[in-house]
Parts: C-alpha cells; sequence; structure tokens
C-alpha cells in the first residue's frame, strides 16, 4: 500500500481548478477556431485544448479532473502554448505542478533613462537596443 502526501494531493487540485478557469476564460476565435452552432461550454472545450496542445483528450481530461497521473515538462509547456499563459501564470501552471519549466522566460534588464533618452531625441528614425544577447 502505498500512502499520498496531502500537499501533492491538494496542489493536484489546485492545478486542475487553475486549468479549468485558464480554458473557461477563452474563445475559440482567439485560438483561431471555429464556433459551433451549439455551445453550451464557456470558452474552449478539453478537447479543443488537447487539440491545440497535441495531447490525448482521455489524458488531459485526467489532468483536469486531478487524478494522480505525472506530467512532463513538454507537455505542460505545449498546454501553457494553447492556453496563452502569459509569464506569471506559465510560472503558477509548472510550480503547481511541481515541474520545472523547459523554457523559462529570459529576464530582460530594463532601458536606462539614459539610453531612453537618446532613442527619444532619434526622432523617426528606427532603432533598437541590443545587450550582450543580441
Amino acid at each position: 500500500m502505498t500512502t499520498v502526501a496531502p500537499g501533492s494531493d491538494v496542489r493536484r487540485h489546485e492545478l486542475a481548478e487553475f486549468l479549468r478557469s485558464r480554458r473557461e476564460r477563452l474563445t475559440p476565435e482567439r485560438v483561431g477556431l471555429v464556433r459551433g452552432p451549439r455551445r453550451r461550454t464557456p470558452g474552449l472545450r478539453r478537447e479543443e485544448v488537447a487539440h491545440l496542445s497535441s495531447v490525448g483528450v482521455t489524458w488531459y481530461t485526467w489532468l483536469e479532473q486531478a487524478r494522480d497521473i505525472q506530467v512532463s515538462g513538454q507537455v505542460l509547456d505545449a498546454v501553457a502554448r494553447a492556453l496563452l499563459l502569459d509569464v506569471s501564470e506559465r510560472a503558477h501552471l509548472f510550480a503547481l505542478a511541481g515541474s520545472q519549466d523547459p523554457a523559462p522566460p529570459a529576464e530582460c534588464p530594463s532601458v536606462t533613462p539614459a539610453v531612453r533618452a537618446v532613442l527619444d531625441q532619434l526622432g523617426p528614425i528606427p532603432a533598437c537596443v541590443q545587450n550582450s544577447r543580441y
């Protein structure tokens, strides 16, 4: 007999609720799908999210039902892209899943006031600011 830590059970339910809430806020048109004539579900259907993220429908359903399954970083990445998650939502998704983000956001230093002043003086001339990483 195996025992499951209560914390992991709570996290699975929080992950399921988070995915459900993000799925319900998106419209089919926003992700490039056609809205059908009979639509009772607010937002996207589970099948649509599974299709957009190239994940099996049953597997995505289990994820949203908080079943005890192991989810990879690649699958979470695909689901995050399908649900159009921003940087903070994506970080929250990976934290809830207890997984490492395979594509963490690159921190970009902000433009200093001095550089901003130079850009403003260039007027209508196009300009771009680069750092050591391009």
